[in-house]
């Protein structure tokens, strides 16, 4: 063979070693890669060729799969959608998908390895799309979501003892079946969702922290207790009235100029939500100890996962004094989630104890065998089983001669805290309802409940978390435990 013949023998046959590599590295080490790309159609198509697994409640599916003309056979339907979007999140030909539609994808669309028998892993065929059991309560989610009808807010309800979410509500919702396919309906409903300024697609139980208001005193008066400043819900505090922010000539007052704020403990202070008090103790006890506090409960904690991730609920940590007054009444910059308020009542309903919020229950293949068990997880101990039976009494007080009447249920133990939370450029927007909660029945069985309402229509004086959160919060407890 003659020289130039030769080098073009040998640059063709490194071409086509080179194209073989190429290959082999394309099949073996990108193939998974690739697989998974949401640019590659074939996913989307290989996603909806058979009908999906379903997301259950009460062991009933509120979702399904209908036959379509098109190259994607099967898209998802939801029955009572706008009731169970925050749980479910939503599954589009077009837009994707997002909480536990996402996070159950493979599951739900049978590519999840752990459904594959070895002759579907050697064929890379799909089994059956398995089924994701919620631990919701549909009763408590209904009693939840007519109870806040077309006020815009939010409502969570856990067991204590579990930490299971029974309830999970936000409103105004959306329904997730309106753009599951790809036709121009879908584009349109996908469209109109995402330009109404209500913002239905917010999840406001998990992604939307606001100021707390006057339900972050339980934060404060639970420090005090733990740290021993007060031995007890019923020692006299050391809180003049009205009380002058350090460093400043600004004299924190409170709601109620006669209620009997001077010198509270603990009980009076929450009954009456006296600011005063509790912005006093909570520059008494220092920021750093109410911020500790606070994250035994789960502030400032950005991995709070249910598995869908809630946002991070904010104590903050720069302060001086007077901030750390306000911050000590839910004001200045603290920040927190329904479901973070609900992890607090939950604590103290369950004897100091906080269960990890959990929103699965179990996780099943398509032939209804279970795959992964969910076993109730232990977040810590946010305080002494004394204080949290002298917080429970608190709170009992403040539903049967306080500001939470209104959650009051018959037969049953019940015990709240209010909130109204001041935002806006000097406090100027229409502020947010809260309030928090916990139920007991004869028999021990237990549900804690945080709703917040933001009504922007509201008159200034017509927002309190008794009068439109509290009875959002009596009609889940309701729900719960009769």
């Amino acid at each position: 063979m003659n020289k130039p013949l030769r080098r073009v023998s040998v640059f063709c046959l490194t071409l086509i070693l080179a194209l073989m590599a190429w290959v082999t590295w394309i099949q073996g080490a990108k193939a998974n890669e690739y697989r998974a790309d949401p640019k590659n159609a074939r996913v989307t198509i290989g996603k909806y060729a058979a009908p999906l697994g379903n997301i259950l409640v009460d062991g009933r599916p509120v979702t399904g799969s209908a036959a379509t003309p098109s190259d994607l056979k099967y898209k998802r339907t939801y029955t009572d959608g706008k009731l169970y979007a925050p749980v479910t999140g939503f599954a589009s030909q077009i837009f994707g998908s997002n909480r536990l539609e996402s996070l159950y994808g493979d599951l739900l669309d049978g590519s999840d390895s752990r459904l594959q028998s070895p002759l579907d892993a050697l064929s890379h065929e799909r089994a059956k799309g398995g089924d994701v059991a919620t631990t919701i309560d549909s009763s408590v989610q209904k009693a939840g979501y007519e109870a806040l009808g077309d006020k815009t807010g939010a409502a969570v309800a856990l067991d204590p003892a579990t930490g299971h979410v029974l309830g999970m509500v936000s409103t105004p919702s959306y329904d997730p079946g309106k753009f599951a396919g790809s036709g121009s309906s879908d584009r349109k409903a996908w469209q109109a969702m995402s330009e109404d300024e209500r913002q239905p697609d917010v999840n406001r139980a998990l992604r939307q922290p606001l100021p707390p208001g006057s339900t972050f005193k339980l934060v404060v008066a639970a420090a005090a207790l733990e740290d021993g400043l007060y031995s007890s819900v019923d020692e006299p505090t050391k809180s003049p009235n009205p009380y002058t922010l350090p460093h400043t000539t600004t004299k924190l007052t409170n709601e109620s100029a006669s209620a009997p704020c001077e010198n509270a403990d603990i009980r009076t202070a929450l009954q009456y939500s006296c600011n005063t008090v509790f912005g006093k103790m909570a520059v008494d006890l220092g920021k750093d100890k109410v911020r500790a506090q606070a994250e035994k409960f789960g502030f400032n904690d950005a991995k709070v996962d249910t598995p869908v991730r809630a946002d991070k609920s904010v104590y903050p940590k720069d302060m001086d004094e007077a901030q750390t007054a306000l911050s000590g009444i839910g004001q200045f910059n603290d920040q927190a989630t329904p479901m973070q308020m609900a992890m607090i009542t939950a604590a103290i309903s369950n004897g100091g104890e906080l269960k990890t919020p959990q929103m699965v229950d179990q996780i099943t293949d398509g032939g209804g065998n279970t795959l992964e068990k969910t076993a109730p997880k232990t977040y810590g101990k946010a305080m002494s089983s004394r204080t949290a039976e002298q917080l429970q009494s608190a709170m009992r007080t403040v539903v049967d001669k306080g500001t939470g009447s209104n959650a009051k249920i018959d037969g049953l133990t019940v015990g709240g805290k209010t909130g109204t939370a001041q935002h806006g450029v000097d406090n100027s927007g229409t502020p947010y309802a809260w309030f928090v909660s916990y139920a007991q029945d004869a028999k021990g069985n237990q549900v804690a409940v945080a709703v917040m309402v933001e009504d922007g229509h509201a008159a200034r004086n017509e927002v309190s978390g008794n009068g439109l959160a509290a009875p959002i919060a009596r009609a889940m407890m309701k729900a719960a435990l009769t």
